[in-house]
């Protein structure tokens, strides 16, 4: 028997600008912002808010990429860029982070494993 070809397609979300949105908003899949966004996002994918997106809320998912606004909390699962044109004003947990000259960010950052800095006893180096 011949095995029929079935092209794996990935579905990206897309929120025009221009459009607002206020609630929650749960995906398995790549998502894009350049509208509006009052609320918390959850993806398993990648969420990037453009540079005319403005989210009010969490972010929470794998990668990320800011080029707009961004007032809330971000959990990013590997890495969270923030582009020139972007302003994060919140804090952001994350694996890895870059940040490009003219980016705004207002807040506490947390790098690495989910173990916190006050958890974990601090040892003295001696030379």
């Amino acid at each position: 028997m011949a095995k029929s070809f079935e092209p794996e397609t990935k579905s990206h979300n897309l929120i025009g600008a221009g459009t607002k949105i206020i609630g929650n908003i749960e995906t398995t899949e790549s998502i894009r912002i350049d509208g509006e966004i009052e609320g918390n996002i959850a993806s398993k994918g990648k969420v990037v808010v453009g540079g005319k997106g403005k989210v009010t809320g969490e972010i929470n998912c794998l990668n990320a990429e800011i080029e707009g606004v961004l007032q809330g909390k971000a959990d990013v699962k590997e890495l969270l860029s923030l582009k020139a044109t972007s302003k994060l004003y919140g804090d952001i947990q994350t694996n890895k982070l870059t940040i490009e000259p003219g980016a705004v960010f207002t807040g506490k950052c947390t790098m690495g494993g989910t173990t916190r800095p006050d958890e974990t006893p601090i040892q003295k180096i001696t030379k």
